[in-house]
């Protein structure tokens, strides 16, 4: 059977659906959506209570909430070099947007959907903020003591880096294809 034989266009919302099952776009955009609004409102809420205040133990003094202005990356790294890591998320969101025409796993947008809305996130503070122009600094303000000062961006570009890291050592595709063992097509899949 040949390949434009298997596809079908499923529904009203526009999905092809091939034997790999259906195209999980809408659930990445659904997961990255989620992960900037969190990002976004969390970083509002925590700049207009919390700027210019002392920090608020959360754990003692091992967990605290303050604001921190971040023109770099991740532990403070280039913050001479702010304009590079606004390219590198603009790069990041445009890979994960073609890898999506090949995407029909759920682990897949899940992994994807988060570290395209936590580049999403620090993108926005870094064309909007202070002071702007592909430059503004990032506002982290979970202090770790001993280790970082971050936001739920960069926890959610973690947790989707760590997600593609195990997917890719399982063999795990995009498109379902099974490489290792377990493969997502095995999983339980959402309708």
């Amino acid at each position: 059977m040949t390949r434009k034989g298997r596809s079908q266009v499923a529904g009203s919302e526009g999905q092809r659906e091939t034997g790999r099952g259906k195209r999980r776009i809408p659930f990445l955009l659904a997961v990255a959506g989620s992960a900037y609004a969190i990002d976004l409102f969390s970083k509002l809420i925590v700049v207009a209570r919390l700027e210019n205040h002392p920090p608020v133990e959360v754990i003692g003094t091992w967990v605290t909430l303050g604001v921190r202005r971040n023109p770099g990356a991740a532990f403070g790294i280039g913050g001479a070099t702010t304009i590079l890591f606004t390219v590198i998320a603009v790069a990041v969101a445009l890979v994960v947007a073609r890898l999506a025409r090949k995407l029909y796993s759920v682990p897949w947008a899940i992994a994807l959907g988060l570290l395209l809305g936590g580049a999403l996130g620090n993108l926005t503070d870094r064309l909007f903020r202070t002071p702007g122009h592909f430059q503004g600094a990032v506002v982290d303000f979970i202090a770790v003591r001993g280790f970082s000062v971050m936001n739920l961006a960069d926890w959610a570009i973690v947790c989707g880096g760590v997600l593609i890291v195990f997917f890719s050592f399982r063999g795990w595709e995009l498109d379902n294809a099974a490489r290792g063992s377990l493969a997502p097509a095995s999983l339980p899949s959402s309708p």
